[in-house]
């Protein structure tokens, strides 16, 4: 019998819970923007799925475009990330904050003013 038979597939809920072991999303630490950027090379011994964020991540990469990588969820990729953080292998970066639109008196002001030359 097979392990795909045994219902250890690729995308098997019981291969993602071994992955993450056990451990749910930590979705407040990131979010799908969040770019992602490897410190250090992956270790010899380390998780395949660790190692294997740290090789893609040498330049940034949102958590979105990693989980696209590794075909894996974004729920899953939030842990393995949460791990590889606590340990200083990888930096997280928010994304770029949208820019804060001026005060609405301010440009009812400017109107005005350029309506009166």
């Amino acid at each position: 019998m097979s392990a795909a038979d045994q219902g250890w597939g690729e995308d098997s809920p019981e291969r993602l819970y071994v992955i993450t072991r056990g451990r749910s999303s930590e979705r407040d630490t990131f979010g799908l923007v969040t770019l992602i950027v490897s410190r250090s090379e992956p270790a010899p011994s380390m998780q395949p799925e660790l190692a294997a964020i740290l090789r893609i991540c040498d330049s940034p990469l949102s958590v979105a475009e990693i989980s696209a990588y590794l075909r894996l969820p974004v729920s899953v990729i939030t842990v393995l990330l949460a791990d590889l953080l606590a340990e200083g292998r990888i930096e997280a970066r928010a994304a770029v904050p949208k820019a804060l639109l001026p005060d609405r008196a301010l440009l009812e002001a400017v109107i005005s003013g350029l309506q009166k030359l």
